[in-house]
């Protein structure tokens, strides 16, 4: 069995992986199984430099905070600021301090330097202002849509001075104490059910006024309100959900926030169509196909992931390729799982065709227990919805 999975797996390369795809997605979506494992977004730099360099792709969207990442942009694109301000204030959950991060920024940066505007790169977060143990204030996604619009001199009916009174001092909304206590939340306050009235319709005025605002201003200044009006109003959904009292609040809020991350990376798509595609990193539970499933404050949660979202609107112009990994440390996997098999592989790092795993597995693989709780292993009954593989036998 050994040598037919061998003739599954490559060396990893950027060619090996895309070799794998058809038709050419336009998001290629690469997971990892952990956060905080630098092999990964280091692969991640690795790939991201050959798409770049021979596959015609001008962007990356990474599981970071969507309006973070402007300020991430606006350096790599043409230089505002500093490297370290950017890995400060451009990043969310503390990917920020990853060296791996901070090598892709000086990267991108560099590349830029020698292309036209239109050529360059462009650096984008696929997640919402969202923490695990919370949720941003709305404050700042719906002042800067408003602040678009009336500089446009739309006649918006609410001013600055409204805005400020219906949202309150911000660490209510931030409280991390609402994720548990709903009674905690302003999700439901009569002023919050005024600041959702109002995100809808600042969000049908961007709509309603496109082409002359995108003529008035630019098109990439609209993509930034219109980035801002869509976080407003997901921002304030979620709170909603928050305040929430009903038995499934929580697989509510989780399912929430790939939606919001769905609604992000199609917008990304669009914006990226006749420049090039996308390479998307995130956590594979985000970006796999298949439905994600967590145990969290004694439940069983269930929901449709990003992915799994993106890919019903793309079909197969969308493509996922998980990843996993052997050993990490003392963490070793039993020879009879999939990692386990992988292992006995002479490649460190290798792309493994999933068509060609089924085939040569006489019997499915069972998963893989990690000792450590924050890896997701593979699911081998995933397989066949995965369009590639990619396998790092330590880390």
């Amino acid at each position: 069995m050994t040598a037919t999975i061998r003739d599954a797996a490559r060396p990893f390369s950027g060619g090996a992986l895309t070799a794998l795809l058809s038709p050419a997605p336009r998001l290629l979506a690469l997971g990892e199984p952990t956060h905080g494992v630098e092999a990964f977004p280091e692969l991640r730099n690795e790939l991201f430099r050959h798409l770049v360099e021979h596959e015609g792709y001008r962007s990356i969207a990474i599981e970071s905070d969507c309006l973070a990442a402007l300020v991430a942009d606006a350096y790599v694109g043409d230089g505002t600021g500093t490297l370290d301000g950017a890995m400060d204030l451009g990043f969310s959950h503390g990917f920020g301090a990853s060296p791996a991060n901070r090598e892709l920024l000086r990267w991108m940066r560099a590349y830029n330097e020698r292309r036209p505007a239109p050529e360059r790169l462009r650096f984008y977060g696929c997640d919402a202002p969202l923490e695990m143990t919370g949720a941003a204030s709305p404050r700042e996604a719906l002042t800067r849509v408003h602040e678009y619009l009336a500089a446009a001199r739309l006649d918006l009916p609410w001013s600055p001075a409204d805005l400020d009174a219906l949202l309150g001092p911000d660490d209510r909304w931030t409280d991390p104490g609402t994720l548990m206590d709903p009674a905690r939340s302003v999700g439901r306050t009569p002023e919050a059910g005024r600041l959702r009235l109002i995100a809808d319709d600042l969000g049908v005025l961007l709509d309603a006024h496109a082409p002359d605002l995108t003529e008035a201003t630019s098109p990439d200044a609209f993509w930034r309100a219109s980035l801002h009006a869509r976080t407003a109003t997901g921002l304030l959904r979620y709170h909603a959900a928050l305040a929430d009292t009903a038995p499934g609040r929580l697989g509510a809020l989780v399912s929430l926030r790939d939606v919001l991350m769905a609604d992000h990376l199609n917008a990304v798509a669009r914006r990226e169509a006749r420049r090039g595609p996308t390479l998307v990193f995130a956590h594979n539970g985000h970006l796999q196909r298949d439905p994600s499933h967590m145990e969290f404050a004694g439940r069983r949660l269930r929901w449709w992931s990003a992915g799994a979202l993106v890919s019903a609107r793309l079909g197969d112009r969308y493509a996922f390729a998980a990843t996993a990994f052997g050993s990490r440390g003392a963490d070793v996997p039993g020879p009879d799982t999939l990692e386990g098999l992988l292992s006995a592989l002479p490649h460190d790092r290798c792309v493994v065709d999933p068509g060609r795993l089924a085939a040569a597995l006489d019997r499915t693989p069972p998963p893989r227990v990690p000792a450590d709780h924050t890896y997701a292993a593979f699911d081998p009954d995933a397989t066949g919805r995965t369009d590639a593989l990619v396998f790092v036998r330590e880390v």
